[in-house]
């Protein structure tokens, strides 16, 4: 019987950034996917800032190539201005997901991890030694282990029912529908126009005659039967609600979708895992759940692989549920509130006024900017009031190394280690005490550009995020290190 360090199930965005995040951690991985072939299907139209910053980590963004920001935001679909704010938040918008999972499986080839398909989890049995997980597949059907599973498998996860986890769910109450179409483009209504009722028209252009419509109307089901949508109800609906024909597009695909939400009770039973979908089915609403997946797999990647390799205890996976868990949750009611606001009948006019106005105010702005490009996202990583602790590290800030090489946070996280940052005034002490621990890099340098946080070392994980800083951190450097880069334990190594 095959077995390997972790077995990744679903070839979704979130599981294919999984597997890399693992490869580079040094675990043998591979990824399975019940279909035969990637669906080419874009339910997502891009991502949030942090899921860029995250891609611009490992290397990849810049192979999306020419991609589109957006400068103005919205919560629910009341804009305010990013412009006040004083950073970055703007997203991707109209990118193809088709594009990004092509973009991470090249990756992922390049990296040497094998990606089955038409190869369905049938079954999985734990034990302290690993998992074994059985399948369908081309062949007929098989077994193989490994000495962790992680779920990416969607919405409906096999994986998760099959471990067992719970799951806290919030049912359906409209429909939608969506189409990508060619050769017939309505006029564009890139984040929606809402219509008397509760109903709205999307059309979102994305190239020459090619667009991306959809339906949102609180007379469709609201859960509708897989499969069973036709483009000629999609055009009917638009038909009836804009007067616009669009009967002679050519549909590229389709999809049916409710309102429905689920979180998962624990993204962690053992030595199975959830991530993405099959840890939080978010409503859809901007790519909030392609961009949480992302940022799922950034942090659990380096813990898993440092686990599953040996060089890490067991206790360091506790962290990805108690990490992640908190942010799934509050996904969930940051988009039912949106939708609210976003779909709502006039019978929401004034509160949508009460929420421009507040949004027109910088404070305000900065805290749903936060929600909407991930950027707000804190951990409780060690005592300390340094501004960045807990925060990702901006991965466009810059620094001039030793030898004068320019460069910045995010290409040195490139190799998805950790990394000790320390300026030439830090203690000697602090980089000589980093050498003795596996998995991060130590660099010196000066910060080419200090936007008032400065310090003399700082600490970043593999995911981004500064997990120590000096001055500003009450824990000893050591302290960290042991915490995120040490404990091994070999019952994990599976060598």
């Amino acid at each position: 019987m095959k077995r390997t360090d972790v077995i990744v199930v679903g070839a979704g965005p979130a599981g294919l950034m999984l597997a890399g995040e693992l490869r580079l951690g040094g675990a043998r991985v591979a990824v399975w996917d019940r279909l035969p072939a990637p669906a080419g299907e874009s339910r997502a139209l891009g991502f949030n800032r942090r899921a860029a910053e995250t891609l611009d980590q490992r290397g990849l963004l810049e192979g999306l190539g020419e991609v589109r920001w957006g400068p103005m935001g919205h919560f629910g679909g009341v804009r305010f201005d990013l412009g006040m704010l004083g950073e970055d938040h703007s997203g991707v918008l109209g990118l193809s997901q088709a594009v990004t999972e092509r973009v991470l499986g090249d990756w992922l080839a390049r990296l040497g991890v094998p990606v089955h398909r038409a190869r369905e989890v049938s079954g999985l049995q734990q034990s302290a030694e690993g998992v074994v997980v059985s399948f369908t597949g081309p062949g007929g059907r098989g077994e193989e282990s490994a000495a962790f599973v992680a779920g990416c498998d969607g919405a409906g996860s096999t994986v998760r029912a099959l471990a067992g986890i719970p799951v806290r769910t919030w049912e359906a109450t409209r429909g939608m529908y969506t189409a990508e179409i060619t050769g017939v483009v309505p006029r564009p209504r890139p984040i929606g126009e809402r219509l008397p009722g509760g109903r709205m028209v999307v059309c979102t252009p994305l190239g020459p005659g090619r667009c991306r419509v959809v339906v949102h109307d609180p007379d469709l089901p609201a859960r509708p039967e897989p499969g069973a949508l036709t483009f000629a109800e999609v055009a009917e609906a638009w038909r009836r609600l804009t007067g616009e024909r669009i009967d002679g597009a050519r549909c590229q695909w389709l999809w049916a979708c409710g309102n429905a939400a689920a979180l998962a009770g624990r993204y962690r039973q053992g030595r199975v895992l959830l991530a993405g979908d099959a840890a939080h089915e978010i409503p859809p609403l901007a790519a909030w759940g392609l961009s949480a997946g992302l940022q799922d797999a950034a942090n659990l990647g380096w813990k898993l692989a440092a686990v599953a390799t040996g060089r890490a205890g067991d206790g360091l996976l506790d962290t990805y549920h108690a990490e992640r868990h908190p942010v799934g949750a509050q996904l969930i009611r940051d988009a039912r509130a949106a939708s609210k606001l976003y779909l709502g009948d006039a019978h929401m006019d004034p509160v949508r006024e009460v929420v421009g106005e507040l949004l027109s105010h910088r404070g305000a702005a900065e805290r749903a900017a936060g929600i909407v490009s991930g950027l707000g996202v804190r951990y409780d990583l060690a005592k300390g009031d340094h501004p960045l602790l807990g925060r990702r590290m901006p991965p466009a800030r810059a620094l001039t190394l030793a030898d004068g090489t320019r460069t910045t946070v995010a290409h040195l996280l490139h190799t998805g280690r950790g990394l000790l940052l320390a300026t030439p005034d830090a203690d000697p002490h602090l980089t000589a005490a980093a050498r003795e621990f596996t998995g991060l890099d130590t660099v010196t340098a000066t910060w080419t550009s200090t936007p008032g946080e400065a310090a003399d070392a700082v600490l970043v994980r593999p995911d981004g995020y500064v997990a120590w800083t000096a001055p500003g951190t009450a824990d000893t450097l050591t302290d960290a290190l042991a915490r995120w880069f040490g404990g091994a334990d070999r019952r994990y190594a599976g060598r």
